[in-house]
């Protein structure tokens, strides 16, 4: 396979939607393929590269959380010179549509992931069940997904009341249940907040052989976003990609969160519903030590020196 050396340089940032659209199409034809996928649905190609990146995106989330408002793997095909295969959706649908079915069986004809020696599959929410569920046509591959549904069918989850609007569609045909397709990849991660109690009852479905699951706890239920804004998603598809992500790896570039503001408010928060007060004010202390704009916890801080300078003048305060 010959790599395209063509520069890859689109912005597509500030564009009405059709433009958006048109543009995006226009740059997949030059640097391989697009295919309209019914009226939700689209298919984006980039060859370049012997690794290949799936990724499961919806049109909304592109706009809204890249700066230039592509496709997360583009910036894999620039930065590491890798093929990119986007399949993209028009709100949520968890991608359960012929047309993609269609599309995947057509690959799977054509020989089309025997021709790069890695493939990833990744995606987050909808898009992670999708990821996981079409990773089935890729035997071998690896798979990465964030807060993934492993069905919707209201035999198995009845208690995600989140999506009620889905129980209708078709979860048990082909790439039904997410979990399953996961057994002919070489390696799958699995990424969550057990706090979050239905994403963690969606993981627990993932349990099985080969796949790994990061708990991130107090990390909320926008972890893709958090992820981009520490700025190590990059890193962890590229070990996941690469077959290096194991736990230490995980540890050293999820210390990012210490440096998080919106990881470190959550905690905060966590620890004062809890009643924590005391390692509410160790937690204070350290963040103001180490950040010089910390508005937030130089006031929770002062707070609780308030409350302790009172209980310190009169002990029975404390016991009121």
């Amino acid at each position: 396979m010959q790599d395209d050396m063509t520069p890859f340089e689109p912005d597509m940032a500030e564009l009405p939607k059709g433009e958006w659209l048109n543009r995006l199409a226009q740059t997949a034809e030059e640097h391989g393929f697009f295919k309209a996928l019914g009226r939700k649905h689209f298919a984006a190609h980039i060859r370049r590269g012997d690794t290949l990146v799936v990724t499961f995106e919806s049109v909304q989330g592109m706009r809204a959380l890249s700066e230039r408002a592509e496709p997360l793997g583009w910036s894999m095909v620039r930065d590491n010179d890798w093929s990119h295969l986007c399949i993209a959706s028009d709100g949520d649908t968890w991608f359960r549509d012929r047309h993609i079915i269609g599309l995947f069986d057509n690959m799977i004809d054509d020989g089309f992931f025997d021709e790069f020696e890695t493939v990833l599959f990744y995606g987050a929410g909808p898009c992670g069940y999708a990821a996981a569920a079409y990773s089935v046509a890729a035997p071998g591959s690896r798979v990465l997904v964030i807060q993934p549904q492993a069905t919707l069918d209201p035999r198995v989850t009845e208690w995600d009341d989140r999506f009620v609007e889905m129980r209708r569609t078709d979860f048990t045909s082909r790439y039904g249940y997410a979990p399953d397709m996961l057994d002919a990849c070489e390696q799958a991660y699995v990424l969550y907040d057990p706090v979050e109690t239905l994403d963690a009852m969606h993981a627990a479905l993932f349990h099985r052989a080969g796949v790994t699951q990061y708990r991130l706890r107090n990390m909320g239920d926008t972890i893709q976003s958090d992820l981009m804004a520490m700025n190590v998603l990059p890193d962890l598809m590229e070990m996941a990609a690469e077959g290096t992500l194991d736990d230490l790896q995980f540890a050293k570039i999820y210390r990012a969160r210490r440096n998080y503001p919106g990881y470190l408010r959550r905690l905060l928060a966590a620890l004062d519903r809890n009643e924590r007060a005391e390692l509410s004010y160790m937690m204070a202390r350290n963040v103001t030590s180490r950040i010089k704009r910390a508005p937030r916890f130089q006031r929770r801080l002062a707070e609780l020196e308030g409350l302790r300078s009172v209980e310190n003048d009169d002990p029975t305060a404390a016991e009121g």
